[in-house]
């Protein structure tokens, strides 16, 4: 008998917690009372769905009973208080019962308004109309019950009830519903600031995602003009050269399709894959190869483990432009551009790494890091995440060391979650 009564315990207990994790799952429910009690949940707000389930996972199995024994022996020592200041009036036994009935009333009553709060406030009257009726009902029978047990008569028994009924009504509101009424507005004031802070955080993110977008956008408008009309004129230069040219210009010509093609494809996207990323900085690099001839040399170093690596979308991209343009190509012999990722633990080391002109010198009037271009790579790459970070240094040769630092986010993990 108790392995079947702990095995339906269980089983209510487990869809509970289904339900409100799931909600649609309600429908599925078998049996009247179940599934009444399945549309219940339902109709929780989603804040008191996940806060009632946290309670469940709490005290599911044998925690709700050692919950309950306590909240037992602190009633009966209530009890036995009360028959110590009143024995004359609360024998053990009737204090004993007294203050558990009460007291399991009482906790059964906060624990429904606490995660039910929304309706407690919708249907207030209502409530206390319930509430009202209830305890009424309860006390006239209690005292109803008295009076024919003590005297036999019904006459008498009215007289008590209307001269303790009062009394007892009193009590009840001040043990119960005032309580129940405090606590349904504390809980009530908690969901509308919870909720407040929600939308707020909601507004903050759509704007954060608005503000990354429209840094995207500026960013590619200033690359693409200045260095789409200089590969064109590439383009055009080695096609005048005739059939010694025409090889280069096409080679030249495929590798700025291919960059135009991943750079549209990757604006669209805030993440990308790491693979994705470094195949636009090559056709990138490729092109200005062709631009600059053997000023320019480039090498990239992408692990296959982490090709499917999450970034935001552009950040190497931005690098490397930034290293040609202020690395490579002020300096008159050249330079070399080398890219590459690295896991470091639970975190993910992208490096541009150029041997161009260096940093410029304090007092310049020219900040370190200090481009527009750069700036939004660090804006970026705190909306995507706080603990992401860029910084450049001196490299050991020469040139500029760019590296950035972000979490090692996996594409297979991040799918996996949102299923």
């Amino acid at each position: 008998m108790l392995k079947k009564y702990t095995h339906w315990y269980r089983s209510i207990d487990e869809e509970s917690l289904r339900v409100l994790k799931h909600p649609e799952m309600a429908a599925q429910v078998q049996g009247r009372v179940r599934r009444y009690v399945a549309m219940k949940l339902v109709k929780l707000t989603p804040i008191e769905r996940q806060q009632l389930h946290a309670f469940l996972l709490k005290y599911r199995g044998a925690g709700l009973y050692i919950a309950a024994f306590k909240l037992m022996l602190l009633f009966s020592a209530i009890g036995v208080a009360l028959h110590l200041l009143l024995p004359a009036r609360f024998e053990l036994l009737k204090a004993l019962a007294f203050s558990n009935g009460m007291g399991f009333a009482l906790a059964w009553g906060l624990v429904g308004v606490w995660f039910n709060y929304r309706s407690a406030v919708r249907n207030k009257f209502k409530k206390l109309l319930l509430i009202v009726s209830t305890c009424a009902a309860g006390v006239a029978a209690g005292v109803l019950l008295a009076g024919l047990s003590d005297t036999g008569s019904m006459d008498m028994a009215f007289e008590r009830l209307l001269r303790v009924g009062g009394i007892a009504l009193l009590v009840a509101a001040l043990f119960y519903m005032v309580p129940l009424a405090i606590v349904t507005t504390w809980r009530n004031r908690q969901y509308e600031a919870l909720t407040l802070q929600l939308q707020q955080h909601a507004e903050r993110d759509r704007l954060a995602r608005e503000l990354s977008e429209s840094q995207l956008r500026l960013l590619r408008a200033q690359i693409e003009p200045h260095f789409l009309f200089n590969t064109l004129g590439a383009v055009q230069q080695l096609a005048e050269q005739g059939a010694d040219g025409a090889p280069r210009a096409a080679a030249l010509t495929a590798d700025l399709i291919a960059f135009l093609r991943a750079s549209l494809a990757e604006m669209r996207s805030e993440q990308v894959p790491l693979q994705s990323e470094f195949d636009m900085v090559a056709a990138y690099l490729r092109v200005m190869q062709a631009r600059m001839g053997a000023r320019l040399r480039f090498s990239l170093d992408l692990p296959d483990a982490l090709a499917q690596a999450m970034i935001p979308s552009m950040i190497l991209l931005t690098l490397a432009e930034n290293a040609i343009k202020h690395g490579i190509e002020p300096a008159l012999r050249g330079g070399e551009i080398c890219v590459s990722a690295l896991r470091v633990g639970g975190m993910l080391r992208l490096r541009v790494q150029d041997t161009g002109m260096g940093l410029p010198e304090s007092g310049t009037g020219s900040a370190p890091g200090g481009g527009l271009g750069l700036e939004n790579v660090r804006s970026r790459l705190l909306l995507s995440d706080s603990s992401s970070s860029l910084t450049l240094s001196d490299g050991e040769e020469g040139g500029v060391i760019a590296e950035i630092v972000l979490p090692l986010k996996m594409a297979s993990s991040l799918k996996a979650a949102a299923a």
